[in-house]
C-alpha cells in the first residue's frame, strides 16, 4: 500500500458531483464495490495502491470530474466541460 493525497471525502464528493453509484464507479474503474466502500470510509488520505488511485482518477475523468491534489491548496475537485464526460 502507498500514501495518497486523495481523500475518502473527495471520492464521495466526486461520486455525488457526477451522480454515479458505487457499483458504476467500481465497474468503470475495474475495482470491487467493497474497495470503493473501503476508500470512501477514510476520513483523510486513502490508503491504496498507486494502481487503485490511478484507476479511480481515470474513471472519474471519464465521468467528467477532475481533482486538484496540489498540496497546500486543500482538497478540491471540479467538473470538466460536459462534452468530455461519458
Amino acid at each position: 500500500m502507498t500514501y495518497s493525497i486523495l481523500t475518502g471525502g473527495q471520492i464521495r464528493a466526486a461520486r455525488a458531483l457526477c451522480r454515479v453509484e458505487q457499483a458504476e464507479l467500481a465497474r468503470v474503474a475495474a475495482l470491487s464495490v467493497q474497495t470503493i466502500k473501503r476508500l470512501e470510509s477514510f476520513k483523510g488520505p486513502v490508503d491504496a495502491t498507486t494502481r487503485t488511485v490511478s484507476a479511480l482518477m481515470k474513471a472519474f475523468h471519464a465521468f467528467g470530474v477532475v481533482f486538484d491534489l496540489d498540496v497546500g491548496a486543500g482538497p478540491g475537485l471540479r467538473l470538466l466541460d460536459e462534452s468530455t464526460a461519458l
